[in-house]
């Protein structure tokens, strides 16, 4: 250590030198701003803190890519998801390589056309392909596994799309997407939240995010379930459907632990012709 520390003064004096009353570089050991103050006598250090992790999370519940006007239209979606630079996306109702989106296997796509790394989970066999959940990531995505959620009275088979995203050279996050059920009695939806808590509750102090249309209200039992481990990052009721004109939520972006995330913004996007839900966006920051 002695050699960096000797060069790293030599360097500061020559820099101090060369300007008049005080002279600034940033040090090669600590990265950190020093300098001389010739008036004062002293050596100024200013060492550069590391940033906290900010991520930018999209939840969008795509239709399958087709929208209230009735054209089938992926690049539309893809541009929308762009129009926000997010790091994490967690995407609903994605088809791949069904008859009725002729057979394009739209996570690859939406990975080709936003240049981020896909993950699909799949629910459902459906006309020839899949139909499922998508995680889209600027990250590397170091681990994924597809769950399926309780089925009640042989609903739509619903499912949790757990990945785990490396979001900095020594920080890790869990990010879950979801799609729970649509049917009014709430008792598929319930046990899907106690299944995801349950699930969760495993990796205690890992940060964690999780995503998804989960068809339900910020009052309802589903919600209050779910609200036992985790926050909603928008703190005001932020209506998602109908598109043209929303009057509830029932998309959402949800944090855990609370003490490990601070909420900067929290929105749903202005686009109500590109699927029937509109997108919720949240920029979070990871604490530590």
């Amino acid at each position: 250590m002695k050699k960096p520390i000797i060069f790293s003064i030599f360097f500061l004096i020559l820099t101090a030198i060369s300007s008049f009353g005080q002279g600034f570089t940033n040090d090669p050991v600590t990265g950190g701003l020093v300098g001389i103050s010739r008036t004062k006598g002293q050596v100024i250090l200013a060492v550069t803190n590391d940033q906290p992790v900010r991520l930018r999370v999209l939840c969008y519940n795509i239709h399958h890519a087709e929208g209230v006007d009735g054209k089938l239209d992926l690049p539309r979606i893809a541009r929308i998801i762009l129009s926000v630079k997010p790091d994490l996306v967690a995407l609903q109702e994605v088809d791949q390589n069904t008859k009725r989106t002729g057979q394009v296997d739209q996570a690859a796509e939406l990975s080709r056309l936003t240049k981020m790394k896909s993950i699909f989970g799949s629910n459902i066999d459906f006309q020839g392909g899949h139909y499922g959940n998508v995680i889209l990531s600027r990250f590397p995505i170091v681990r994924q596994k597809n769950l399926h959620l309780p089925n009640v009275d042989s609903g739509e088979q619903r499912g949790v799309l757990e990945s785990v995203i490396k979001v900095s050279e020594d920080q890790s996050i869990f990010f879950l997407a979801t799609h729970l059920d649509h049917r009014r009695p709430d008792e598929e939806r319930l046990a899907s939240a106690k299944f995801i808590n349950q699930m969760i509750d495993s990796h205690d102090s890992k940060p964690a995010i999780l995503a998804g249309d989960f068809n339900d209200i910020p009052d309802s039992p589903t919600l209050k379930e779910i609200g036992k481990l985790w926050v909603r990052t928008n703190t005001d009721i932020a209506p998602t459907i109908p598109a043209a004109k929303p009057i509830r939520q029932i998309d959402y972006i949800l944090v855990r632990p609370k003490n490990r995330w601070k909420v900067i913004e929290s929105k749903v996007l202005d686009e109500d012709v590109a699927s029937d839900h509109r997108a919720i966006f949240s920029v979070i920051e990871l604490l530590d």
